[in-house]
């Protein structure tokens, strides 16, 4: 027998523990763009202990979204009164709970209802997980795009805008003109300074409105950095079934996750904040080593073992980790390359984070799967990998791990598997990719002819010499020979 998830199912549901306080007296504080599962197992999951601790009821999530993608969350969660079931993964146990942080979800395209929203005094945070490529900024330059047809869209139609940040902004223009403090804007994707990402989209949006606009919310709206972790996969029919057979509760849309999570902010938050510093978050003067930390070694962990895992037919992540080949090329390009680059942080050894994030790709339970991993690689590939690789040949030392990184992913937009099999489209950009692979495997320039992607490494001698030699190898021997290569300092 199974548990169909609601909230007059909560006293009945006795395999996972769920909401101890009172949901009918939380009242909404916050309102989050994105709400899919990262924010569901990370800042859902934070709320929702502090809410269990009888504390920061005034700062219930009230869900939002742009695309079409979110309506179908908003049915799925709506269905079961805005509940979630959280699954925590290891290799030696699992665990569930329903969390109960959300108490409404505004619905996508009704503008005019979010913005009412958003200019409610009561609403102090808004947050955001929009993907690494939401932002409208140009991949080489990190910086805002002006000229996006989305963003002229909205400066065009601030009444009705379409994206979050038009949104975002009409609610602080109505906020301005009722004279009511304006909400903190917390971004909470993995982005290097995602605040400042985030403070430039609105403020860029804002310069073509109008100009003295973009000065007050330069001079009133706080946009506080943070550094957020989970590892959490995307549900699928096999979660689903997991849910219903191991734990008895029927849920339109679980989350899977592993048990560990980190959060690190910046204090800056002048409309208030939830006391979250009780539940394990960790305020600062400064996120930039810990996001540095995390985005390099952590995602470019993963953009590392994602692509010669793909090309080889491997389709889990702890699979991966269990492929020596695999392993000990995640291993070298890590200590060789990758980590001597990142600056130090307070309180925390850089090999043991590295140690850590090892036995976290390994966790069996989770389920995560290697193209989850390989997908949006040309808005990943400039946050992750290239800075790393420029960090080095600025500084004159060798790219040949981060090269042959490069050249792997190069290699897989061509769109087939060394086996042969077909890699279905896994990038927003996948026609771009798979025409420009095909230019490189006679000409290795091609690829780094995307100087939106590359920007000055595509012009470094070190590392086009680096990269022309590592696809050309890939092309020749397949990539277990080159990793062998490799990782035999023969490369």
């Amino acid at each position: 027998m199974t548990t169909k998830l609601s909230a007059q199912a909560l006293d009945s549901i006795t395999t996972a523990s769920v909401p101890a306080y009172d949901r009918s007296a939380l009242t909404a504080g916050i309102v989050h763009f994105g709400v899919g599962n990262f924010h569901r197992a990370h800042q859902a999951v934070y709320l929702d202990d502090l809410f269990a601790t009888g504390a920061g009821h005034d700062w219930a999530l009230v869900g939002a979204g742009v695309r079409d993608a979110d309506e179908a969350m908003r049915q799925k969660l709506m269905a079961q009164d805005w509940l979630t079931t959280v699954v925590e993964q290891e290799a030696d146990a699992s665990s569930a709970r329903v969390t109960g942080a959300m108490i409404d979800y505004l619905r996508p395209g009704d503008a005019a209802t979010v913005i009412a929203r958003l200019s409610d005094p009561a609403i102090r945070i808004v947050s955001l997980t929009i993907t690494e490529g939401g932002y409208y900024i140009d991949p080489a330059s990190q910086k805002f795009d002006p000229g996006h047809p989305d963003i002229a869209f909205d400066a065009a139609h601030m009444a009705a805008p379409r994206t979050a940040f038009g949104l975002i902004l009409a609610g602080l223009i109505a906020r301005r003109a009722a004279g009511i403090l304006p909400f903190t804007v917390m971004s909470c994707d993995n982005i290097p300074g995602n605040g400042h990402v985030t403070q430039n989209a609105v403020i860029g949006l804002a310069n073509l409105v109008d100009p003295a606009l973009a000065q007050w919310v330069t001079d009133n709206v706080a946009f506080p950095n943070g550094m957020v972790d989970r590892i959490t996969p995307a549900t699928s029919p096999r979660e689903i079934t997991l849910l219903a057979d191991n734990f008895g509760i029927e849920d339109n849309w679980p989350v899977f996750c592993e048990s560990f999570k980190q959060w690190v902010l910046e204090d800056n938050f002048p409309a208030g904040r939830p006391a979250l510093e009780n539940v394990g978050v960790q305020f600062v003067k400064d996120v930039a080593p810990y996001e540095h930390m995390k985005i390099r070694i952590l995602n470019g962990g993963h953009a590392t073992i994602a692509y010669p895992a793909g090309l080889m037919d491997i389709h889990f992540v702890h699979e991966a980790m269990q492929h020596p080949l695999v392993a000990a090329f995640l291993t070298k390009v890590e200590n060789d390359e990758i980590i001597p680059v990142v600056p130090p942080v307070p309180d925390t050894n850089l090999d043991d984070y590295f140690a850590l994030c090892q036995r976290r790709f390994a966790n069996p339970k989770i389920g995560d799967t290697v193209r989850r991993l390989a997908l949006d690689g040309s808005n990943r590939q400039p946050k992750f990998i290239i800075p790393s690789a420029l960090d080095r040949v600025t500084s004159g030392q060798s790219v040949t791990g981060l090269a042959l990184v490069s050249a792997l992913w190069c290699r897989y937009c061509y769109g087939t598997t060394d086996s042969g099999a077909v890699i279905e489209p896994n990038d927003p950009s996948w026609d771009r990719l798979t025409a420009q692979s095909k230019l490189a495997k006679d000409e290795p320039k091609a690829w780094l002819a995307m100087v939106d992607i590359y920007g000055d490494l595509a012009r470094n001698q070190t590392f086009i010499i680096a990269f022309t030699h590592a696809l050309t190898t890939l092309w020749s021997i397949g990539t277990k020979a080159t990793l062998e290569r490799y990782l035999a300092d023969s490369l």
